[in-house]
């Protein structure tokens, strides 16, 4: 298993992770990515797990950022 942490209050809105991994991200109402299965933990970041499968693409999603905002651990 991979966690994938994202920078909520670093997105800029851009949605390329949206774009190269829809699977797991989208734009949320907000004008900011949303991972669709992330957890908000107290400092306000989305954390979420996925399998050794998904990772790639959301390292895609991850070099895409320009503010780079997705972390994967």
């Amino acid at each position: 298993m991979a966690r994938i942490i994202q920078d909520h209050k670093g997105c800029i809105g851009c949605g390329s992770c949206a774009i190269v991994c829809p699977k797991f991200w989208e734009m949320g109402d907000d004008m900011k990515a949303h991972p669709k299965q992330g957890k908000k933990n107290p400092e306000g970041d989305y954390e979420f797990e996925v399998s050794e499968k998904d990772v790639g693409c959301n390292k895609e999603a991850a070099e895409a950022c320009p503010a780079q905002v997705i972390r994967i651990l």
